[in-house]
């Protein structure tokens, strides 16, 4: 499993390449804390994360099987 800190570098690498967002951190700014995007951004964004999540599984699951033999 990732840490906390690489999932946010997770989070934070989609929603630059994805949403053109630089940045999760909250910023204290309305212009920079709250942004229009596409549905078409998000969407990728989310097909991002979840071929991530999918890629990380099969990890786990290749790595509890070579040591159960």
């Amino acid at each position: 499993m990732k840490s906390s800190q690489s999932i946010d570098q997770l989070f934070n690498r989609i929603a630059n390449e994805h949403l053109y967002i630089e940045t999760l951190e909250t910023q204290h700014r309305d212009r920079l804390d709250f942004h229009e995007v596409a549905v078409w951004g998000i969407k990728c964004a989310l097909a991002a994360a979840y071929a991530e999540g999918l890629a990380e599984g099969k990890k786990v699951k290749a790595s509890r099987s070579q040591t159960c033999n």
